[in-house]
């Protein structure tokens, strides 16, 4: 019986547990693949690995310097545009601001000459009324002379 029992433990065992054969599968592919390739992948990768170190060392400060430079020109140039369309905003405000203020100045300057129209005229007025008067004394005067010359004067 012990017999038995061992023999459905192997077959158990082997039925239901995987680890032996998956070992033993993981332990061919690693021989075969190491004898097989002769240890190329791990060579290349060495290679590999020694490339990336040369370009880090060599390279990548040529490149950092570079891009860096072609960067900032390329800030430089964003900037002096943004610097160049805020000038450009600036002064159309200014211009705006200036065609409002001459309107306002055109505007009173028309107000004040239309009181300067208004008070000549009343000036004209006046001259005229006093010249008017002035004009209606003279000739009340001479006509006066003339009425005492008329008396004096025997004709």
């Amino acid at each position: 019986m012990d017999k038995i029992v061992k023999d459905v433990g192997d077959i158990q065992s082997r039925l239901l547990h995987h680890r032996p054969i998956i070992n033993a599968e993981i332990c061919y592919f690693v021989r075969e693949f190491e004898e097989k390739r002769g240890h190329r992948e791990s060579r290349l990768l060495n290679n590999l690995s020694k490339m990336v170190v040369e370009t880090n060392d060599q390279m990548l400060p040529i490149t950092l310097e570079g891009m860096n430079q072609g960067m900032m020109s390329n800030i430089i140039k964003r900037l002096e545009a943004a610097n160049h369309m805020a000038d450009r905003v600036q002064q159309r405000e200014l211009e705006a601001q200036q065609i409002t203020q001459l309107q306002m100045n055109m505007e009173r300057l028309k107000d004040e000459w239309a009181d300067f129209l208004k008070e000549q005229q009343r000036l004209k007025e006046e001259v005229d009324e006093e010249h008017a008067e002035a004009v209606g004394q003279l000739s009340t005067y001479y006509s006066e002379m003339k009425m005492d010359l008329t008396k004096f004067s025997p004709l």
